[in-house]
């Protein structure tokens, strides 16, 4: 399928330097780290924007992050725009030329499209400084494990980029490609991961009855954990979801009853003062269904995501520039089921993301032949700058 956009970008970047940022995209995607692991990422981000010679640049930031500040002469306020360092856990299946060359590690949620945006963004401020103020460019680790953004944030570092505004962008499959959502409110599903071990006794398999197995209350949680979503979609207020993700019990062999089990579950709620709620009540279903059994249980929790809201004053600052760059709008149900950590941004910033459509017959987003589409470089590079020139110059 032939797809054709608007690529004309502000005066300062050309048709060459987006072939640049294609192919440095392309080198990202086969390339990927994990979250945590973006170390040759981060290099590659440093060696691409070192050109721009920015004022700053601080590495190493909240783990493998890194920071670009580009300093105005006049006082004004501080941009920040961010985009993520981290692929996914997944083997890619699609095709493309620049397929990953990373068993099991690949970029099938686009962020190595939006590093190449902010490398636009980059080269740029390096031929346009601010007038006043600073401009930020933030490429954010670990992301898919909602542990970069407060990494980030409670790096002492950070206290001197101390952004007013902190802007991003998430593409989105479903969207018509290269049209866009901003608007204030409500952006993102809080959630958060649930791990249950649950210990009892292994036994013969020819004398079960002899141990404890978590086996049945396993099958009881499965079900139960599940029957605590409520709502028809996240659009309703009491909107809450739990998800399964992963069932384990004792060893892979014939002749052993298991004595050990674990139960790996997403908790979803649409803000975060539902999710106490909502883990109060698995929490009460987990207790009764192990000592029911005679079963000690253990549960922790990791990829902690608050949900994500746009400020109205950000927002602004996104619908704006849509509008001066022509960018067509859609519709979307918002919030997202899907969690981002970028919200934790808004504590100290006023903070807004906006999605930019990658087709409507695009694979989803952590789909296995899921693949960035180039032609959004531009629009998202030219949005960000016309963000940084309305409030900078």
């Amino acid at each position: 399928m032939t797809r054709t956009l608007s690529t004309s970008p502000l005066p300062g970047l050309g048709e060459r330097d987006f072939g640049d940022l294609i192919a440095w995209r392309h080198a990202l995607h086969r390339h990927p780290d994990l979250s945590g692991q973006e170390a040759a990422t981060a290099d590659r981000v440093v060696e691409m924007i070192a050109p721009t010679c920015p004022d700053r640049t601080v590495t190493g930031l909240g783990g493998y992050g890194v920071a670009a500040v580009y300093e105005g002469a006049a006082e004004g306020p501080a941009i920040l725009v961010r985009a993520e360092l981290d692929a996914l856990p997944i083997q890619e299946l699609g095709n493309p030329p620049y397929r990953s060359e990373r068993p099991g590690k690949a970029h099938l949620c686009g962020h190595d499209g939006h590093m190449a945006i902010l490398a636009g963004v980059a080269r740029w401020l390096g031929r346009n400084r601010p007038l006043k103020g600073r401009a930020i460019v933030l490429f954010q680790p670990a992301e898919e494990n909602g542990a970069g953004a407060e990494q980030v944030i409670s790096d002492p570092r950070y206290t001197d980029l101390a952004p007013d505004f902190a802007l991003a962008l998430h593409n989105m499959p479903g969207l018509p490609l290269g049209h866009a959502v901003a608007r204030e409110g409500m952006m993102n599903c809080a959630s958060r991961g649930m791990k249950l071990a649950l210990t009892g006794r292994s036994a013969h398999a020819a004398s079960p009855e002899t141990g404890r197995s978590p086996v049945p209350a396993l099958a009881h949680l499965a079900t139960a954990l599940t029957s605590l979503g409520k709502g028809r979609s996240q659009l309703d207020a009491d909107f809450s979801l739990v998800t399964i993700t992963h069932l384990s019990a004792g060893e892979p062999a014939f002749g052993i009853a298991p004595g050990h089990g674990e139960l790996w579950a997403t908790l979803r709620t649409q803000r975060d003062e539902d999710m106490a709620a909502l883990v109060a009540r698995a929490e009460a279903i987990v207790a009764e269904a192990a000592n029911a059994a005679g079963l000690e249980h253990e549960i922790s929790y990791h990829d902690i995501f608050r949900h994500c809201e746009n400020a109205p004053e950000a927002a602004a600052i996104l619908a704006q520039a849509l509008a001066a760059e022509s960018i067509p709008l859609a519709e979307a149900e918002l919030p997202m089921r899907a969690s981002e950590d970028f919200g934790r941004f808004g504590d100290q910033a006023r903070a807004a993301m906006m999605l930019i459509g990658s087709g409507t017959d695009s694979p989803a987003l952590h789909n296995p032949d899921y693949d960035f589409p180039d032609e959004l470089i531009a629009i998202g590079a030219r949005v960000f700058i016309r963000c940084l020139c309305t409030h900078l110059f």
